[in-house]
């Protein structure tokens, strides 16, 4: 009877299909926007791992094995840059030493290489917070900054796999495509958001605003990363005063304390935004995170 089993299970594990690698590169993405836009131009040639999920902050990653692992592996890095992983990935790329993805490689993309950058601050002190010298790294919020890196990626993947180039060419094309008709229907979706006052709790969404046009008023934190004390809340309190707020703007990663506090003295909805891919369970790719996105704004205007 053993014998039997044994035989059985043998037939089994031998009839079962192997696994078989992507035939091209293997791409790691540091955030999960990036992982979606490698799926969407790279498609089922290149193997994919995404080093954190929309519920990890960016800026904290532990480099577990199984990320040093893909990080030795990989063809290709695609990250945010401007310093948003500067707390974990010079670290990742020293212990994986990896040669194909260190900086000046054609495999280490770096998006916000690809765009200008917004609010460059005009003095580096770190008492002023979590500060970057570049700028605010949160590029991906704005659609049209998606396209920029899009066409770069391209290139890369180009670069490091020629052999791939009719497929990614011809992927990028169509997500193009689809990419203008979406900024087309967004932007008619989008008008009256136009001039709507906003307070947020992190400094997140300036793409976003000014994408929109979306007008910031107040911010929650103290400072970049710094939680807010009684006396700067009294102080976000006043400087609303008589203004037309709409509305408190946050992601799933933001402490919703004083977003709270301020919401129950105001009246004001907090609306907070699935911010990446899989930040919501509407924001399953990158169409419908900002399809999400605007349904949140236009849902606090009512």
């Amino acid at each position: 009877m053993r014998h039997r089993i044994v035989a059985a299970l043998l037939a089994g594990f031998l009839a079962a299909p192997a696994v078989v690698a992507a035939p091209g590169p293997l791409a790691l993405a540091c955030e999960p926007e990036w992982g979606a836009l490698v799926e969407a131009i790279g498609g089922e040639r290149v193997s994919l791992q995404v080093a954190t999920t929309a519920r990890q902050d960016p800026h904290r990653v532990e480099a577990r094995p199984s990320l040093l692992a893909a990080a030795r592996r990989a063809d290709l890095l695609v990250c945010t840059g401007a310093d948003l992983e500067a707390g974990w990935l010079p670290v990742l790329l020293n212990r994986a030493g990896n040669p194909r993805i260190q900086p000046g490689q054609p495999g280490h993309l770096m998006a916000a290489d690809q765009v200008t950058l917004l609010e460059r601050p005009a003095r580096l002190d770190r008492a002023e917070g979590d500060i970057h010298p570049g700028g605010n790294p949160h590029i991906h919020t704005d659609p049209r900054n998606l396209a920029r890196v899009a066409a770069a990626l391209t290139e890369r993947l180009v670069r490091i796999d020629p052999e791939g180039e009719a497929g990614y060419r011809e992927r990028f094309a169509r997500f193009s495509a689809d990419w203008r008709q979406a900024l087309d229907r967004w932007r008619a979706r989008a008008t009256p958001l136009a001039g709507v006052e906003v307070v947020v709790s992190h400094k997140a969404f300036p793409y976003l605003q000014a994408w929109l046009g979306l007008i910031e008023v107040a911010a929650l934190e103290e400072r970049p990363g710094v939680a807010p004390g009684p006396a700067h809340l009294q102080a976000v309190l006043r400087a609303i005063d008589a203004r037309p707020v709409r509305m408190i703007l946050r992601t799933p990663l933001d402490d919703p304390d004083a977003g709270r506090w301020l919401s129950q003295r105001t009246g004001l909805p907090i609306v907070t935004l699935p911010y990446t891919v899989g930040g919501s369970p509407a924001a399953q790719d990158l169409t419908t995170l900002f399809d999400a996105t605007l349904d949140g704004l236009l849902e606090a205007l009512k």
